[in-house]
């Protein structure tokens, strides 16, 4: 009976079930994600987001989530991270020698080294998102916000009931793609299918929506009143390592960065 997950939100033995990564606050991760990835945003070379990578990922056993997890959540993030590196690869400052030009578009050696820094930027900047919330639950969350944050509870609990509705829309994509296979309407036309699915899910959510307001508006969800919670969320010890690993990474980061020259404002 004392072995309970992090996952359900509580304290106490939680962390000892779960992942290192589990017991540390969910707030605590929200300022350690921005830890992670604001201080990248003051240069953009190819030195500092290696290392940030490379630091990250070998703290990938502290989270809980396995290498193929995060692989699959990245992939989005892997399949849009050239597209930032194009502009910056044919439209960027020349420098060095020049590969190709034409018109406005040209390729050189400072575009091919930024574009290639960018690209690695934009996964530095991703991935501790990933690594941090992967395994957060929705309501051990709104838990924190609420009583170490403190942010509005009626804020925090509509946000929380609307995460908690995501997961529906899959299941009605589900039922209504079986539905029309049924009907021996949903093997042809591709695209009119896709927007007429579309649009009958936003109708589902919609009165989701207002049933769901409804039912929290009379069940007093939306009083102005100090509200109790049922499971305390506090800051513990583990909030204050995390916090100094997340500087510890930054620090190697921006001074390998440093130390070999690569290191560069955005604005210099």
């Amino acid at each position: 009976m004392t072995a309970v997950t992090a996952r359900d939100g509580r304290t106490g033995d939680a962390a000892a079930a779960g992942a290192w990564l589990d017991g540390v606050n969910p707030v605590t991760k929200i300022a350690l994600a921005l830890l992670l990835s604001v201080p990248l945003l003051a240069s953009i070379d190819v030195t500092s987001s290696l290392v940030a990578i490379a630091l990250q990922l070998a703290c990938l056993p502290l989270t809980g989530l396995a290498a193929v997890t995060v692989l699959k959540r990245m992939l989005p993030v892997l399949v849009f991270a050239p597209v930032a590196g194009i502009s910056m690869l044919l439209y960027a400052e020349p420098g060095g020698t020049v590969h190709w030009s034409f018109w406005y578009a040209t390729v050189s050696d400072d575009s091919i080294a930024l574009a290639v820094a960018v690209c690695l930027r934009v996964l530095a900047l991703a991935l501790p998102t990933i690594l941090l919330f992967g395994r957060t639950d929705p309501t051990e969350l709104a838990d924190a916000l609420a009583q170490v944050a403190k942010l509005p509870s009626r804020l925090v609990l509509g946000v929380l009931a609307g995460t908690r509705t995501l997961g529906l829309f899959l299941d009605d994509w589900r039922s209504m793609q079986l539905a029309r296979r049924a009907r021996g309407v949903g093997d042809t036309g591709a695209v009119r299918r896709l927007y007429s699915m579309a649009f009958v899910l936003l109708v589902f959510a919609v009165r989701r929506g207002t049933k769901l307001a409804m039912a929290m508006e009379s069940r007093g969800f939306g009083a102005g009143i100090p509200r109790t919670w049922s499971r305390p969320s506090r800051l513990h010890a583990r909030d204050a390592v995390a916090l100094a690993g997340g500087l510890a990474i930054m620090a190697a980061a921006i001074g390998a960065a440093v130390a070999v020259g690569t290191f560069r404002f955005v604005w210099s």
